[in-house]
């Protein structure tokens, strides 16, 4: 049963851009001159159809909640940073036990435009047809669990480099919203824009501060702290060969769920060697800008040994609310991923393993790995 849904979502699914509204998936299919794959027609169809509903959708939503929203205040949030594969996942669904925060959920980041009026509804009508599981790890996954931020910019205003999920014959020009250095000023004002609203619609819905993960965000720390300057970071590291193996695989596991063009895998090793080198560039350019008090990091390596003790300190290196608060309920989840089976990626031929050691140099030295 699950493998059979599970291919049903991959040739049927609308992948990451239902939930954008027809204008703007028109504008993308524009820019990628209609470009799609013959095998990913049927994704394309189902994104034409499912845009359209979302668009009326959004123009109920604006009209209902657009007053409620405009002038809520949100509270400095909190941010997750580290390269993807690097355990942020893991360490936002832990700082995420805490319900004296609130988080962007899966179905919110995918319907940014539409979550506070479809949510409840949509959810429930659908919630059986969601894999128990992602697609690139055995975390849990439903409609309701933490996830990226990042979706939401992307979704609503294509100015993310997980446009090339979709779109990977344009990776090199989605690149440029990564770190949102090189972007004309009416796209950054946009992104800005898009950001505020998502948060502010997670605020007035929750009323708490809130929990952010986007692995892109490890590079924006500039940009952040010019829209949140009281905004708190925890960055996490993990040994970079770990990461690149493993996200070879995320990439994979991306590509089936998601595209509608077919990529280029023989370049996808020396992508993600830049695109490491890139992030952690500016990451350690930018890292000083954070106020003191505003920032803790740890390695994935700490967490994943003591989860329980770790976030305790960053409780309170940051001044996060009483961990005694959180301690029954952080423990009770704890226990509850103990037998979390992680997944075994090939070992890397000794060339590749070179290439990255010199090219990311920095990291191992920073953080004390051995090349």
């Amino acid at each position: 049963m699950s493998s059979l849904r599970d291919n049903l979502i991959i040739q049927l699914g609308p992948g990451l851009f239902g939930g954008t509204t027809l204008g703007h998936w028109m504008k993308l299919l524009w820019a990628n001159g209609f470009s799609i794959a013959p095998q990913c027609m049927l994704r394309a169809g189902a994104i034409t159809a499912i845009s359209a509903a979302t668009t009326a959708c959004s123009y109920y939503e604006s009209l209902r909640y657009s007053s409620k929203v405009r002038d809520v205040e949100v509270q400095p949030p909190i941010f997750v940073l580290g390269h993807w594969r690097s355990g942020t996942t893991h360490l936002h669904n832990l700082m995420c036990v805490d319900k004296r925060f609130a988080y962007p959920n899966f179905y919110q980041v995918l319907y940014p435009h539409s979550f506070l009026s479809t949510e409840s509804t949509i959810t429930n009508m659908f919630k059986a047809i969601v894999p128990e599981k992602r697609f690139v790890d055995n975390v849990k996954l439903a409609f309701d669990v933490p996830y990226e931020d990042e979706f939401a910019l992307c979704v609503s205003t294509h100015f993310s480099n997980y446009t090339s999920m979709a779109f990977p014959h344009a990776e090199e020009e989605n690149n440029r919203y990564l770190t949102m250095r090189d972007v004309p000023a009416e796209e950054l004002a946009q992104w800005r824009a898009a950001l505020m609203l998502f948060l502010k619609k997670l605020t007035w819905k929750y009323q708490k501060p809130l929990v952010l993960k986007s692995p892109s965000h490890t590079c924006r720390i500039k940009l952040l702290l010019e829209m949140f300057p009281d905004a708190k970071f925890i960055h996490i590291h993990r040994e970079p060969y770990s990461v690149f193996r493993s996200t070879r695989g995320l990439i994979t596991g991306w590509d089936r769920w998601h595209r509608l063009q077919v990529r280029d895998f023989a370049a996808l090793d020396d992508y993600l060697i830049r695109r490491y080198k890139e992030l952690y560039d500016v990451f350690f350019e930018e890292r000083s800008l954070i106020p003191e008090g505003q920032f803790h990091e740890l390695s994935y390596e700490e967490l994943d040994a003591d989860p329980y003790g770790e976030i305790e300190k960053a409780y309170a290196q940051l001044n996060l609310p009483d961990f005694n608060g959180v301690k029954a309920d952080m423990q009770a989840y704890v226990n509850g991923i103990a037998n979390y089976q992680k997944n075994a990626h090939p070992d890397l031929e000794p060339g590749l393993r070179a290439t990255i050691a010199q090219a990311w140099q920095r990291s191992f030295e920073e953080w004390d790995y051995a090349a």
